[in-house]
């Protein structure tokens, strides 16, 4: 998938290709690069040059780029379904005491369990926001997870400093002390952040939100991780809620308070913008900020639906998120693909939302793919093209659910009942087979996970 930012009907702009062939090779770094693509029997006249090591056969298939999943709240895969009929703050204030509970350990294994389930819906590359690290807890957990499953990832250290008696909203007990978090900052960036073409680990800093970090700790992440060459990430712009903390803390909306904090660049992606207005859009298309798009998240807990056509319609890069697996409740990125296109049908039938047109199924695709690498700041992944990394999905079409729809594979993924995927390379590495998860004992794991979750959410010590 190739091309600009879509247009009203991007359809006519992505090359498809039938019995095809993909080679894939590793480079002298020794990532799995994308050497060669053309028609199948063109493929095997120059497997005579080159022989392969394996030859997998996808016939029947429909084969995509992996799908790229820009926000995410991995540990809170051990607390879905609770507070099921609050809206953001008060969803916030019930889970704040429960994820004081966390240890080290529930960390790594709620990543495990998080990423497994974006891996098998078809996801190669994920972002996390870690903002919490009561007790033993550091970002270094879920990177030890993200390395041992095997996918492509973006840790962003995020952080909370403002708490209850400072007129923030997370009790105090789950902040931390300001000069702690830019030490560990620095310290996440040195030990883990590989800014080279094709990484598997980069690190990103991400100071939670306007209402519980203080606007210091805002400016000071701001210039270390400039000073790093590292991006930013914060949520913005997600209810009407923050609107109006916004404007009576700091007498100004999200955004205003965003540039005042030196939070504007193409190093700058957001969380949600569902608030955002068409004087926000024109301005974040010119200092060349990202949003990540959470539809699920953002219908479950009531926030709105975000501008994504306007966003996409002005030039902005915009990409997709799960959120967390407490606000959606699940990780299942082709279902999020599925979600944005259905919920900006809503969106352009309601004359409040500024006359934006509806997205297509290939748009919603572009924002899985193309869209999440632009809003991560890469330029090798999210295409299946010469020179990229060998991040692949395959679905098999012979399935009830894509029964009729064979006319338009394509637009049948997204428009049909949501299926996990049935092959998975990442790196160039088979992660994914017949369905099946091959870098993990995920029936182990999951019963791990099971056992933390019942102790935090009985607010019992994790044995």
């Amino acid at each position: 998938m190739s091309g600009p930012a879509p247009s009203a009907n991007l359809r006519g702009s992505i090359d498809t290709l039938r019995d095809a062939a993909i080679l894939v090779a590793p480079n002298a770094a020794g990532h799995g690069v994308i050497e060669w693509i053309g028609p199948s029997t063109a493929g095997k006249q120059a497997l005579t040059d080159k022989p392969a090591d394996i030859t997998i056969s996808l016939r029947d298939h429909i084969v995509l780029p992996g799908l790229i999943n820009t926000h995410h709240h991995l540990y809170q895969t051990l607390t879905r379904a609770v507070a099921q009929d609050s809206g953001l703050f008060d969803w916030l204030k019930t889970l704040y005491p429960i994820w004081l509970g966390l240890t080290s350990e529930a960390v790594y294994v709620s990543a495990l369990t998080g990423l497994a389930e974006l891996m098998l819906s078809g996801c190669t590359t994920s972002s996390d926001h870690l903002y919490l690290y009561p007790n033993d807890c550091r970002i270094d957990d879920e990177i030890r997870a993200a390395r041992e499953i095997g996918v492509r990832f973006h840790a962003t250290r995020g952080a909370m400093s403002l708490g209850e008696s400072q007129g923030g909203l997370p009790p105090d007990r789950a902040t931390e002390r300001e000069p702690d978090i830019l030490r560990d900052s620095r310290r996440a960036i040195e030990t883990w952040h590989d800014p080279a073409r094709h990484a598997m680990l980069r690190v990103a800093l991400a100071p939670c939100s306007p209402f519980s970090v203080t606007t210091g700790l805002m400016r000071e992440c701001a210039a270390l991780a400039r000073s790093y060459g590292v991006m930013l990430h914060t949520h913005l712009a997600e209810t009407r809620d923050e609107d109006d903390y916004c404007i009576a803390q700091f007498g100004m909306r999200p955004l205003d308070y965003a540039a005042s904090v030196d939070w504007l660049g193409s190093d700058v992606w957001y969380a949600h913008g569902v608030h955002f207005n068409a004087g926000d859009i024109q301005r974040m298309t010119q200092h060349g900020c990202g949003v990540a798009h959470c539809p699920s998240s953002n219908m479950r807990l009531a926030s709105g639906i975000a501008p994504a056509r306007l966003m996409l319609g002005a030039g902005m890069k915009v990409g997709l998120g799960v959120d967390g697996s407490a606000s959606n409740d699940s990780g299942h990125l082709l279902a999020e693909a599925r979600q944005a296109m259905l919920v900006s049908r809503l969106a352009s039938a309601d004359d409040s939302a500024g006359g934006q047109s509806a997205l297509g199924a290939y748009e919603a695709l572009w924002l899985a793919t193309r869209g999440g690498a632009a809003v991560l700041g890469r330029d090798d992944i999210g295409r299946i093209e010469v020179g990229c990394s060998a991040d692949l999905i395959a679905i098999n079409l012979n399935r009830l659910e894509y029964a009729g729809a064979l006319h338009d594979p394509l637009a049948a993924v997204v428009f049909c009942a949501p299926r996990g995927v049935d092959f998975s390379m990442i790196d160039g590495r088979i992660v994914i087979e017949q369905g099946r998860l091959l870098t993990l004992n995920l029936p182990r794991v999951i019963e791990r996970h099971n056992q933390i979750s019942r102790a935090l959410i009985r607010r019992e010590p994790v044995a």
